[in-house]
């Protein structure tokens, strides 16, 4: 059996995701983001950490999902993308959780072409399915330029 692997989860209009913990920097609450003029697509614009600017991309517009309804909460989740961080804005953050590497399947050819290319695996869990998310393909620059395609 392989060795597990450490996920942390997160909400996204009632699906759930996961990150491994190893590409989580951080979980920030109430971060001021600043609009970039002409940058559309998912990005909602920059961030200051403490100091260092990060692009912040929200999740939900990288996947075509409705926009969060106004008054909802969201939350920075901060990745290392290489050449410094990224806010990846999602609804809500969930638990830690191990689970077996061998567990992690294919994405399905179900899933819509805009949600495969960016989900590198599935996990099925007691509570539903656990969607991992490619962090670099989520956060590609070309990719995060381009408004959203139509739903199939």
């Amino acid at each position: 059996m392989a060795e597990p692997i450490q996920i942390c989860t997160f909400a996204l209009e009632g699906s759930t995701f996961a990150l491994p913990v190893a590409e989580i920097r951080e979980v920030v609450r109430g971060l001021s983001v600043t609009p970039v003029p002409l940058a559309g697509g998912a990005v909602r614009g920059l961030v200051n950490l403490r100091g260092q600017i990060a692009m912040a991309v929200d999740l939900r517009r990288r996947f075509d999902l409705p926009a969060r309804p106004s008054g909802q909460d969201e939350v920075n989740v901060v990745v290392d993308a290489g050449e410094g961080p990224v806010c990846l804005t999602v609804d809500d953050v969930g638990d830690v959780i191990l689970v077996p590497a061998d567990s992690i399947e294919r994405p399905p050819e179900t899933l819509r072409p805009g949600v495969r290319e960016l989900v590198r695996g599935i996990c099925k869990r007691d509570d539903g399915l656990v969607l991992l998310l490619d962090t670099s393909r989520a956060i590609a620059i070309g990719a995060l330029r381009r408004e959203p395609d139509s739903k199939p």
